[in-house]
């Protein structure tokens, strides 16, 4: 997959890419980070990349020109009118960070994981031309309620949460399908015998109060007591069944005490 940053500054990416799992991922090959300096697509010598908005207020607005340009200069082609707008290469989402953009969640991460290409522009300053939400990008996309200087931080949590989902970024697959924010199904399958006495998977089941998404399960280490503080024995105690349901429960129960919002209480 590759991801292409539209930002006036370059550099804040230095460092970000360059560790944990977003640095084997570029190594391995699993994904490309192309940088792309919006200021590349200016027309004046001072490379003005905003302008006061029409009707007056505080602040300044990124204008249409510099942004369009850039993508069309990434594509090779012309993104097309408000009618083809999404008349795009197979696979490829153009995505606005904006706080007034719909929230960023794990949905919308497996989402663009099934993507080949994902354009992420980053906002400043008071906003953007709206042009570019309207006819420009196919997402418009906020992290989350609350107001950031720019689309670079939010850029950067979108592709590592993105990349973490393509295979071969984890040492363990199954850590990416087993976490917060995944489907409400049990920890661990369990398999029963049928009256052939064939061995087969048994279906997990879900309970009415159980919330659709819901937070990881507590974890535990070495050592087994800490400050008196001691590992909960159905983990020390080796039986799987056990284990799959204190964790189930456990991570029902943190679920509604600190997302209140996804257990539906």
């Amino acid at each position: 997959m590759r991801f292409d940053l539209i930002t006036i500054f370059p550099d804040f990416f230095t460092g970000p890419l360059d560790y944990g799992i977003l640095r084997r991922a570029r190594e391995t090959g699993i994904v490309e980070v192309n940088v792309q300096d919006l200021r590349e697509f200016t027309k004046d010598r001072h490379r003005t990349v905003d302008d006061r908005p029409f009707g007056g207020g505080e602040g300044m607005v990124l204008k249409p020109e510099p942004l369009f340009e850039a993508v069309e200069h990434l594509l090779g082609a012309p993104v097309g009118d408000a009618a083809e707008k999404r008349a795009l290469p197979a696979g490829t989402a153009i995505v606005l960070l904006s706080a007034s953009g719909t929230r960023f969640d794990q949905e919308t991460a497996q989402r663009f994981a099934q993507l080949q290409r994902i354009i992420l522009i980053c906002g400043r300053y008071e906003g953007v031309d709206e042009r570019v939400a309207e006819h420009l990008a196919t997402d418009e996309i906020s992290i989350g309620d609350f107001v950031l200087s720019g689309g670079e931080l939010p850029a950067m949590l979108i592709v590592d949460a993105v990349a973490r989902l393509l295979p071969g970024s984890l040492g363990n697959e199954a850590s990416s399908q087993n976490e917060s924010f995944s489907a409400s199904t049990d920890v661990q399958e369990t398999s029963e015998l049928d009256t052939s006495g064939r061995s087969h998977v048994k279906t997990p089941t879900l309970s009415s109060s159980e919330p659709t998404l819901r937070l990881d399960f507590p974890h535990y280490t070495r050592p087994a007591e800490y400050r008196g503080w001691k590992v909960p024995d159905v983990l020390i105690g080796g039986n799987h069944a056990e284990v799959a349901t204190w964790r189930r429960a456990s991570a029902v129960d943190k679920t509604k005490r600190n997302r209140p919002d996804l257990s539906g209480t």
